[in-house]
């Protein structure tokens, strides 16, 4: 059997890593589209100004918001027409996405800035394409991971304290999908088993997000970097984006995709809806009762949703539920590397029982 595990060329952590970025960018080239998401564009256009210095030919251009092949587009031929040779993505998931969708029609260095801890993306040969109207349209899987990966842990600290928790969201999952994938045996990212580094890494995900998660939305709230906030900021980015991608992702990214069908949807990040989708994959993959509490118990603790209602859907019909449960059964998707029986009917029964917990836990506290 042939294993395949992927990696950035470069991982750069730190408080104020931002003043690095200049030295970052000539190890590739001297000329860059620097792609923002609108609020860095408005708030911090001078201050990525100095960061490149007069060095670095650069253009800045605004992200739309959404990662669509509209955008995509618009940004290929604004990159052509101002001869750039290196692509640099500053924002959140989408932005970073749409900068590596643009690297690879591009065939050119990437670097990754992301300005918020809420998904393992900046790390990831991977982009999330959506519709215009932000449903989930597929996975797009790039040649090679961004040659460098730059997070300022102080730029994250001002971010909202829910973008960090709902990286922690989408960081949980990686541990329980990938060993899902190991126990099958089923696909990463590349199609193919990962190696026993990338378990290992994911192990350490999980084992860091317990160990400081909750200290490290306390070091967030108050807008300072602590040991604990660099090792969250790290098990987000780095330790998630290695483990899902060369673990592999199952049920409760499937779910996710899912429930990006139901529009009421829309307005909640990725993570907060990932940790739904990994509750309601304890119940389809018959986890202990134990690990159950352990998943509800950690989400409740840092903020994280814990029922439908969470995410906008208040009074969620059968046939709501089973449109995102047959959406998350498509052929192809992830969940079908759950080493258990799947069918959206069961989906949508475990959708329904992860969602009577959420609410009990919810009435204990009234």
């Amino acid at each position: 059997m042939i294993s395949t595990s992927i990696f950035p060329g470069r991982y750069v952590q730190g408080d104020q890593a931002l003043n690095i970025l200049a030295d970052e960018v000539k190890r590739q080239g001297n000329s860059t589209l620097v792609i923002a998401d609108k609020f860095v564009f408005e708030q911090s256009k001078s201050t990525i100004e100095q960061a490149l210095g007069q060095e670095i030919e650069f253009t800045l251009e605004p992200f739309s918001g959404e990662c669509c092949d509209d955008e995509i587009d618009r940004l290929v031929e604004l990159f052509e027409n101002h001869s750039a040779n290196v692509i640099i993505g500053i924002g959140g998931g989408k932005t970073l996405d749409t900068a590596k969708a643009v690297s690879n029609k591009q065939n050119c260095p990437i670097i990754i800035v992301p300005t918020i801890a809420s998904t393992d993306a900046p790390c990831s040969a991977l982009a999330v394409i959506y519709n215009n109207d932000g449903s989930f349209k597929r996975y797009e899987v790039l040649p090679h991971n961004p040659n460098v990966v730059l997070v300022d842990t102080n730029i994250i600290t001002h971010a909202p304290v829910r973008f960090l928790v709902a990286g922690m969201g989408d960081a949980f999952a990686t541990w329980f999908e990938a060993e899902d994938c190991r126990l099958k045996q089923g696909a990463n990212m590349t199609g193919r088993v990962g190696c026993m580094s990338a378990y290992a890494l994911a192990k350490l995900c999980h084992e860091t997000l317990l160990e400081y998660g909750l200290l490290a939305k306390q070091a967030c709230e108050n807008n300072i970097v602590t040991p604990a906030l660099e090792h969250i900021v790290e098990a987000n980015t780095l330790l998630s984006g290695l483990g899902f991608e060369s673990g592999g992702l199952a049920a409760a990214h499937a779910i996710h995709n899912g429930l990006t069908a139901i529009p009421s949807t829309h307005s909640y990040y990725h993570g907060e809806k990932v940790a739904i989708g990994l509750q309601a994959m304890m119940f389809l993959t018959d986890r202990p009762s134990a690990t159950i509490e352990l998943v509800f118990d950690f989400c409740q603790s840092i903020g994280l949703p814990i029922c439908l209602a969470d995410i906008g859907m208040h009074e969620p019909t059968d046939e709501e539920l089973m449109q995102v449960a047959t959406r998350a059964c498509a052929t192809g998707e992830t969940i079908h590397n759950e080493p258990y029986e799947i069918t959206p009917r069961r989906v949508m029964h475990c959708l329904k029982a992860a969602d009577s917990e959420g609410r009990r836990r919810k009435s204990n506290l009234c």
